[in-house]
């Protein structure tokens, strides 16, 4: 009950969220960084399918690590937890990421980064209209198109090849963002009763292995491990680790809209730390001021509204 209390508190959704958006936002420079360490070429999908596999691999064996640790306990799952598992994996590594990278490589990075920013739409529309988890307000539909419209500010330099859609690129993106959508109801549902970390570590363990297996049989590999290499792809996977397993527990204790609308704040991250880390430009201009902006006062509107009703 203490940990409930605190973590429901906004203060706590606030900077747990935020912390799991700069790990998330640093992964969008990670991967580069990674992608180029590893030799693996935009359009090899088979080999970044290899590399993703080994990260949610190892994402998962850590967060099982840290989660035993912390429980004084080893992280084992029931026999009744194995199909939540497989569930939430299946949403939240598989079939999200593989149409990611299949998606990202038959559309722009620009036209990629607004899609995906729709999960947050798709998260909430799935919690109130499908699994009637909470209800759909105006103000969550309004906050949403607010912070929905920051990520299209922060892009618009991108529109310049113009906004023509194509299925296997824009629409495997748009996939992604309904699997994700799906995790995080799935998860806010399966949590009640079970560890978070443990179902976090378990399903990123089984994903992870999963696309290990589907991208070497396809062709991929992995090679140019160095310390430096290896470094990158242990941050990538710390990154998922603990990120993924913050998310879950605030899903476990908060209304999904309540803790998803934080995701428009993962690419506006990913700008920041792009533009420090790899040097990319975007970030302290005013129009990446006022997307963060938008994205501020959208996330302040639907999290406004559950404080009016517990007061």
């Amino acid at each position: 009950m203490t940990e409930k209390k605190w973590i429901t508190k906004t203060w706590a959704v606030v900077l747990l969220a935020l912390i799991c958006c700069l790990l998330w936002g640093s992964a969008f420079s990670g991967v580069k960084v990674g992608y180029e360490k590893f030799k693996i070429a935009s359009s090899d999908w088979p080999s970044q399918m290899v590399f993703a596999g080994v990260r949610f691999s190892i994402a998962g064996i850590m967060a099982l690590m840290i989660g035993s640790v912390l429980e004084k306990k080893i992280l084992l799952p029931k026999k009744s937890s194995i199909h939540k598992i497989v569930v939430i994996s299946f949403f939240q590594t598989i079939a999200q990421y593989f149409f990611y990278y299949i998606g990202l490589a038959h559309t722009t990075g620009v036209k990629a980064a607004i899609i995906v920013s729709a999960n947050v739409f798709t998260a909430i529309l799935i919690s109130a209209l499908l699994f009637k988890m909470e209800k759909l307000t105006a103000l969550k539909i309004v906050g949403s198109i607010i912070g929905f419209a920051g990520i299209i500010v922060i892009n618009l330099g991108g529109f310049s090849g113009g906004l023509q859609l194509n299925f296997l690129g824009d629409g495997f993106i748009f996939l992604c963002t309904v699997a994700s959508g799906f995790s995080s109801v799935f998860m806010k549902k399966y949590s009640v009763g079970e560890n978070p970390v443990m179902l976090s570590g378990w399903q990123f363990f089984f994903g992870g292995v999963v696309m290990l297996v589907f991208g070497l049989a396809f062709g991929g590999k992995m090679i140019g491990f160095t310390f430096s290499s290896t470094a990158i792809l242990l941050y990538l996977s710390f990154v998922s680790a603990a990120a993924y397993s913050l998310w879950a527990t605030l899903l476990k204790y908060n209304p999904v809209s309540k803790v998803a609308v934080f995701g428009f704040m993962n690419p506006v991250c990913g700008v920041i730390i792009s533009s420090v880390v790899l040097g990319e430009k975007g970030a302290f201009s005013l129009q990446g001021l006022l997307a963060l902006v938008l994205v501020c006062l959208g996330i302040w509107i639907v999290n406004s509204e559950k404080e009016k009703q517990k007061n």
